[in-house]
């Protein structure tokens, strides 16, 4: 799937993995569909911000431990745009361990 198409499946797909994270992992709390497809779109344009300042070399994809922890910081951000969400440091970690995970599965070209 290639443009507009591929990023709507993609927010799609994020937002599910959003949900599931908020129920399966503590310390992480995402409350309904909206609110996740929302905090799937604000990590989506933080990530493309902090790519095209800091270049490629700080997505989770580029540099292994420095990817990580930007992706955790991402998600930790996110919760101060979205209203119904909730997340600790610990919870942004272990979000960011498992959408690293689940990415690795399911490689997108949408970044």
């Amino acid at each position: 799937m290639t443009g507009w198409v591929g990023a709507i499946v993609r927010l799609i797909v994020s937002a599910f993995v959003l949900l599931g994270i908020g129920f399966l992992l503590p310390g992480v709390e995402v409350i309904g569909f909206t609110n996740a497809l929302i905090a799937a779109v604000v990590i989506a344009l933080i990530g493309y911000l902090l790519e095209s300042v800091l270049g490629e070399d700080i997505s989770p994809q580029g540099r292994g431990i420095v990817g990580f922890i930007t992706a955790a910081i991402v998600i930790y951000v996110t919760q101060y745009f979205v209203v119904g969400m909730a997340v600790t440091v610990i919870g942004s970690l272990l979000a960011a361990l498992v959408i690293g995970i689940v990415d690795a599965f399911v490689p997108t070209q949408l970044r």
